[in-house]
């Protein structure tokens, strides 16, 4: 049976694309589940914590570009400036983050790429995704989320730093059309963003609305799994952390 929210957020995005353009070149697919992505906020650093902390070596170092240690990933959450930057997280059913986008935003003279836009600022992207995910879309739906705030907030760059032998980067810049630049081992890429419109502004407005009705949808069921352990016994045994605060 067809989820009519999900059909609803496909024909919201059709329409959307349809009269604007997606401005990323990035098709959407509609044989793979739904995805909802979320903007978090600080109270979301607990789920970040659990998220970067879970990623093996292998994956810390595609996504940091570095081994980073436990420490160092810790100090890393904790420093996200959630006033001057945008992270982006999907959730799973039992409220753990699937993936993360940070787009941070920046002057374009402290990038590399100042010469590609005469706009004061310009974004960065990163993303990561657990291993359990990986080819759902998660990534892209990140990316093409990340792409949208920054069309709405009048930032026409959008820029992914990465070492050349991660994939899933590479995979979604030319899946998006991005210029790519590889040097020494590392790689840059660039997308230039079309102007916003009511469309585009529609488009993220809903979406992040379906996106936290569908944590919300969660994290009472998950509140209620809980409830019924307590009154029944039945898996007692196994402990569970209950719903976190929405973030």
């Amino acid at each position: 049976m067809t989820n009519p929210v999900s059909a609803l957020i496909r024909r919201l995005r059709g329409q959307a694309d349809g009269a604007a353009g997606s401005g990323t070149g990035t098709p959407e697919h509609h044989d793979k589940p739904i995805v909802f992505v979320k903007e978090l906020s600080p109270r979301a650093r607990r789920h970040l914590m659990r998220h970067f902390l879970a990623l093996e070596e292998k994956d810390r170092l595609l996504r940091f570009g570095s081994k980073l240690s436990d420490e160092m990933v810790a100090r890393y959450v904790e420093h996200i400036d959630f006033d001057r930057d945008t992270v982006f997280g999907v959730y799973d059913r039992r409220l753990r983050l699937l993936g993360v986008g940070h787009l941070a935003f920046a002057p374009k003279e402290t990038t590399r790429i100042s010469g590609a836009t005469i706009k004061p600022v310009v974004a960065e992207f990163g993303v990561s995704v657990s291993a359990a995910a990986r080819g759902l879309g998660v990534g892209t739906r990140l990316f093409m989320r990340a792409a949208m705030r920054c069309r709405n907030a009048d930032v026409d760059t959008l820029y992914m730093h990465c070492l050349s032998s991660n994939k899933v980067m590479m995979h979604i810049a030319k899946k998006a059309g991005m210029e790519i630049h590889r040097d020494y081992g590392e790689a840059d890429a660039y997308l230039k963003i079309k102007p916003a419109n009511s469309a585009t502004m529609f488009q993220e407005a809903m979406e992040e609305q379906v996106a936290m009705l569908d944590y919300i949808v969660k994290a009472n069921f998950k509140a209620l799994l809980k409830w019924g352990v307590r009154v029944t016994g039945i898996g007692a045994a196994k402990k569970d952390a209950g719903p976190p605060p929405p973030p």
